[in-house]
Order: structure tokens, then C-alpha cells, then sequence
């Protein structure tokens, strides 16, 4: 019996603590983490509707050894992923901006927090995991990869690369946007 009224003292205690940390929120905290989690989803969003835009508005065309060669960003199955993942991140980011406007007049249920936090995590997933496939292709249509005998054709297609490149930091702003909403919102699932 003593261990466990000193282990309850413990917790007690730990939660004392917690509480003059400011953990809990207040109204004021409540009303700053909401705006937070609202700003992060619409720049989430606006980032990958840029990163779409840049990227299938861009093509470029060059004439190789006396051939018209087109180059877009179809031409890579990498690329074609980057820009699903960044229409899937983009529609998710407004439907949970509108989930979490919701949330903020129903109330905080400790499920809904949980589910936004399992919606959070897998978009950055997603995000990321686009963003990695279209780095690895870029860098070798960049640099080439010797190796395995793959020439660079940034040269030759200069202004299509740059442009991807673009895209691709659109993405990743997309992606560091989704951490920062699962760190949020792992925090909030944690402490409430």
C-alpha cells in the first residue's frame, strides 16, 4: 500500500508540475493553438498548390543532335509521384482546415485530437516520401551517376531542372509544415 501512495503522490506531483509549465492550456493558449494549427494547414496547402502549379506548368523544349526533344516533368515516374503526393497533401490540407475549424466550435474530444494526429503524421509521411523520390531522381538527372553509366542532362535541359527544383522546395515546405502540425498535435493528444 505505501508504494502505491507514494507512486499517486508521484504522478500528483509530475502534474503539478505540468500545470505551472503552462501544459494545460489556457483560452488564450487554446485560441494562439488553434490560429497555429490553422496558418500551418493553409501554408501546407498553399505550398503544395505552388509546387503543383510550378511543376505542370513546366516543360522545355531543345533540339539534340538534330532532334526536337521535349522534356516534362511526365517523362519521370519520381516526378509523376512528387506531383500526386502534393495534390493528395494539398486536398487533405484544406479538408483539415476545415475539420479543425469544426473542432474548435464542438470542442476538444480527446478522439478527434488522436485521429487529426494519425491524419498529421501520415500526410508528412507521404509528403516526405514524395519529396525523397523526386531528390534522388533530380540529383542524378543533376549530377549523373557515373557508375552505373547515367549522364547528367541538367546541362540540356537546364531550365526544366531549375524549375523542378522549385517545385521540389514548394514540396518540402509542405512536408516541414506537416511536422510541425504532428509535433503539435502529438503534444496536444499528450497533455489533454
Amino acid at each position: 500500500m505505501a508504494p502505491e501512495v507514494g507512486r499517486a503522490r508521484d504522478e500528483a506531483s509530475f502534474m503539478l508540475q505540468a500545470k505551472s509549465m503552462g501544459f494545460p492550456a489556457s483560452k488564450s493558449s487554446k485560441g494562439s493553438s488553434f490560429m497555429a494549427q490553422i496558418v500551418l494547414r493553409v501554408f501546407a496547402a498553399a505550398f503544395s498548390l505552388a509546387a503543383i502549379c510550378v511543376m505542370t506548368t513546366s516543360s522545355q523544349s531543345i533540339i539534340l543532335l538534330g532532334f526536337n526533344i521535349n522534356a516534362h516533368y511526365s517523362d519521370s515516374s519520381a516526378l509523376r509521384f512528387l506531383l500526386v503526393t502534393d495534390t493528395i497533401v494539398c486536398g487533405f490540407s484544406v479538408l483539415s482546415v476545415l475539420f479543425v475549424y469544426c473542432l474548435s466550435w464542438s470542442g476538444s474530444d480527446l478522439k478527434y485530437q488522436f485521429g487529426l494526429f494519425l491524419h498529421d503524421m501520415v500526410i508528412m509521411g507521404l509528403a516526405v516520401s514524395g519529396c525523397a523520390a523526386a531528390t534522388a531522381v533530380g540529383y542524378i538527372g543533376r549530377y549523373g551517376e557515373e557508375k552505373m553509366g547515367w549522364m547528367a542532362v541538367c546541362s540540356h535541359v537546364g531550365k526544366l531542372c531549375n524549375q523542378m527544383m522549385i517545385s521540389m522546395v514548394f514540396s518540402y515546405l509542405a512536408s516541414v509544415s506537416y511536422f510541425a502540425l504532428s509535433v503539435m498535435s502529438g503534444h496536444k493528444v499528450m497533455y489533454e
